[in-house]
């Protein structure tokens, strides 16, 4: 398997939209690796996660063949992972699709709710519901998504909804995709301990960097915590690889500054474009 970062920073961007912090200065100084745009991966060039505004660039910046992406998992409604209006432009005539395949999309309850209402404000939408169809999904209830077998995970971010983060298995593989969210809820937890599950990868969620969170996002000293417990458990081991993403320009580092602090943790520090596979 391979897990490609198509963008790596939390909802206001790196450098943030209408900021002037001194991280964001010096992001947009230094560029490269520090210009992050909104949270979103996709895994065998097959399977995307998460739906951002910033997806149309990441299909130019990514050569993404969209048209032919067929899976869609959300992990929540967040405009930063969600933006249903985009939706709209599969069908005719901003787009001519001319196998007429579909896009299935996976989420909570509200990516539906807001799916359908980013539909009703475009009026005739018949063309979209025929190319994209949505499939409610529930925690701790694996599902088929084509070759993958997905199962959401309860997260530890907005408690308006049922957030999720999603384990993700396919030819003997398997991710854990942990963003966004605080330190798991003890339900998650119970279900890791409980049913044996080994991650090749493990994906965090590091919003702050250097300052911990816990809650609703993680830090650094976060996921060290989260990676014990997951020790504990039997769900990694040496071979298992870790990855941070989703940075905030509240956390100040730079990618290189976050890269040196990660590494004395074993932890690898995702930018916009990095692919790991395994």
């Amino acid at each position: 398997m391979k897990m490609k970062y198509l963008g790596t920073a939390a909802a206001e961007g790196w450098p943030a939209l209408f900021c002037q912090c001194e991280a964001c200065a010096k992001a947009k100084q230094l560029g490269g690796k520090n210009v992050r745009t909104r949270s979103q991966c996709i895994v065998d060039d097959t399977l995307l996660i998460d739906f951002p505004p910033d997806t149309y660039m990441h299909m130019l910046n990514n050569q993404i063949d969209l048209p032919h992406i067929e899976h869609l998992i959300v992990t929540h409604t967040h405009q930063d992972h969600f933006y249903p209006l985009d939706l709209i432009l599969r069908g005719f005539p901003y787009a001519h699709v001319l196998d007429r395949s579909k896009l299935h999309i996976y989420g909570n309850d509200q990516v539906g709710t807001m799916y359908d209402s980013a539909l009703a404000a475009e009026g005739d939408s018949s063309d979209v519901r025929e190319l994209v169809e949505f499939h409610e999904v529930t925690a701790f209830h694996p599902f088929q998504a084509g070759e993958y077998t997905i199962t959401p995970l309860l997260a530890s971010h907005d408690k308006r909804e049922k957030c999720y983060i999603y384990i993700i298995e396919r030819a003997g593989k398997r991710i854990l995709y942990g963003n966004d969210t605080g330190n798991f809820p003890e339900a998650t937890w119970e279900y890791l301990g409980n049913n044996n599950f080994r991650f090749d990868l493990a994906s965090y969620d590091c919003t702050l960097i250097m300052y911990p969170e816990g809650k609703n996002h993680m830090g650094l000293s976060d996921t060290v915590q989260v990676t014990q417990r997951l020790k504990e458990l039997n769900c990694v081991d040496e071979h298992t690889r870790y990855i941070l993403t989703h940075f905030s320009h509240n956390g100040s580092l730079m990618h290189e500054e976050i890269e040196q602090e990660a590494a004395k943790h074993g932890f690898g520090v995702a930018y916009d474009g990095f692919e790991i596979e395994f």
